[in-house]
């Protein structure tokens, strides 16, 4: 990639150079004595990317991120009687981690790295200068670095503009930097979820040219841009990015597709709008049910209407419907969470979680029985909390009444729970015989006719609540006696 003339970008001036010098020594004061080694032993070394920028934006600093013109073995060579501990996993990258006291740095050799029109894993060769590292980075507020030990600011590229602007920005021209590294175009939307910040015209027409480049990256590498861009800030506005330029009919096509749907409970344009409202929601819900930054559930909110253009129904008053939509919707997210690599938990968890979000819309205002209320809590399992969260934010309505009087239904549900709860475990809810004692009673063994039997127990639990055993144990006889199945005689007969 060309090195853009800097001469272009405004340079931050010595006043900016030297606070930003004192902010960074201040933060990362263990960097300094790093530094040190690298400069006796004849060699650079700078602080980079996310240290920097965080560092400007008042975060506090993780582990840091350095970049120099020695060798990964080089790099161990100088580092070797000093850091506590080290290690070698990126070392193919030019990546060498390390650890002095509670500081973990690490050091990545000046590189770059280029995909090929098919290939999937990055050409990686070393560089020979700080600007030339910087210019290969993905945006202009990760392209900004502290030389050291001095922490003189090297911003070539206007990263601190960037930062005060809350743009983002490329160091060169985007379609070169998309072209070398496709998931910089995922990795645009996260930043911009998680910052807040616009993404400048260039970049978002970049974007959108260069989806389809997007083939060659591995789904485990677009699942792990797809998770963090779930866990920052905003989210939904992330997708929304995603979706305007088009990237999303690569990844997530199901929820592009629901701009076509009308919203039926007419509070937005369409399904697509309402969707972003309720992840949006769940959101603020999430501290309500001691619930952070939980990825289920925001899954589930954004997915959990994708089943509506599949089952888009014209009824004859003119209104539509969609019928049965949240057991398509949890196939097609099922599908799609599972192509894109997520793990075997999180994709039955959300399918779950879309499967089961309008069951509380049988409550209404109040005449859900206690064994309903059983089944309710049963069917969520250990996903009731995110249950309750989820079916609060799909309530979307304008009308200031019906919000709150599904509200009103919703705190009376949860309060039923409780009150359940504390009488009955219902977290615990099983039959009150156990399969040993109904292949004693019936003389059984283990078979499918034990497991229809403590079915049939389970059913008379949810219904009807605790009964004892002395009353299970007749229904269980009244039951195997309709099944045809004859109980040994009983003991002393």
């Amino acid at each position: 990639m060309p090195v853009p003339d800097s001469t272009s970008v405004n340079p931050p001036s010595a006043d900016q150079r030297k606070a930003a010098a004192v902010l960074l020594r201040t933060l990362t004061p263990a960097a300094a004595e790093l530094g040190g080694l690298f400069v006796r032993a004849g060699h650079e070394l700078a602080l980079v990317g996310g240290s920097v920028r965080d560092a400007f934006l008042g975060g506090p600093p993780g582990d840091l991120d350095l970049t120099t013109d020695a060798v990964p073995e080089r790099v161990l060579e100088i580092t070797g009687g000093w850091a506590d501990k080290t290690w070698t996993v990126g070392i193919d990258f030019g990546t060498v981690g390390l650890r002095k006291g509670e500081t973990v740095f690490e050091i990545t050799t000046y590189r770059s790295e280029q995909y090929g029109p098919r290939s999937r894993k990055p050409h990686v060769r070393y560089g020979t200068s700080l600007e030339e590292d910087l210019v290969r980075r993905d945006f202009t507020i990760n392209a900004m670095a502290a030389r050291l030990p001095s922490y003189e600011l090297v911003d070539p590229f206007g990263g601190l503009s960037a930062l005060r602007e809350r743009v983002i920005r490329t160091p060169g021209r985007p379609e070169d930097s998309f072209s070398d590294d496709p998931l910089r175009i995922l990795r645009a939307a996260r930043f911009a979820a998680r910052l807040g910040f616009t993404v400048a015209d260039d970049v978002l027409a970049a974007m959108s040219a260069q989806a389809p480049r997007l083939s060659i990256v591995s789904a485990e590498r677009i699942t792990d841009e797809l998770t963090k861009l779930m866990l920052a800030q905003d989210p939904a506005y992330g997708i929304d990015l995603l979706v305007g330029t088009d990237v999303a009919d690569l990844v997530l096509p199901e929820v592009a597709a629901l701009r076509m749907e009308v919203d039926e409970h007419h509070r937005h344009k369409d399904v697509y709008e309402h969707s972003l409202t309720v992840l949006r929601q769940a959101i603020d819900l999430e501290p309500r049910y001691g619930l952070s930054a939980d990825l289920v559930l925001r899954l589930a909110a954004l997915l959990h209407d994708i089943g509506k253009p599949r089952t888009r129904r014209l009824l004859p008053d003119g209104k539509v419907a969609f019928h049965h939509h949240e057991v398509e919707g949890a196939k097609l997210a099922r599908r799609r969470l599972t192509q894109l690599r997520f793990s075997k938990e999180v994709i039955a968890d959300v399918s779950r979680l879309i499967e089961l979000h309008l069951r509380f819309h049988g409550y209404g205002t109040g005449e859900w029985t206690d064994s309903a209320v059983r089944r309710y809590v049963r069917d969520a399992g250990p996903l009731l909390t995110r249950l309750h969260a989820l079916t609060r934010a799909d309530c979307t309505t304008r009308n200031a009444r019906k919000a709150a009087r599904l509200a009103a239904s919703y705190d009376a549900l949860e309060a039923r729970i409780e009150v359940l709860r504390e009488q009955e475990e219902l977290d615990r809810i099983r039959p009150e015989l156990d399969g040993d004692e109904i292949m004693s009673l019936l003389g059984l063994k283990p078979g499918p006719l034990v497991g229809k039997a403590w079915n049939y127990l389970l059913e008379l639990r949810l219904e009807q609540g605790s009964l004892g055993k002395e009353r299970v144990t007749a229904e269980l006889l009244r039951w195997a006696a309709q099944e045809g199945i004859s109980p040994p005689p009983a003991s002393g007969s």
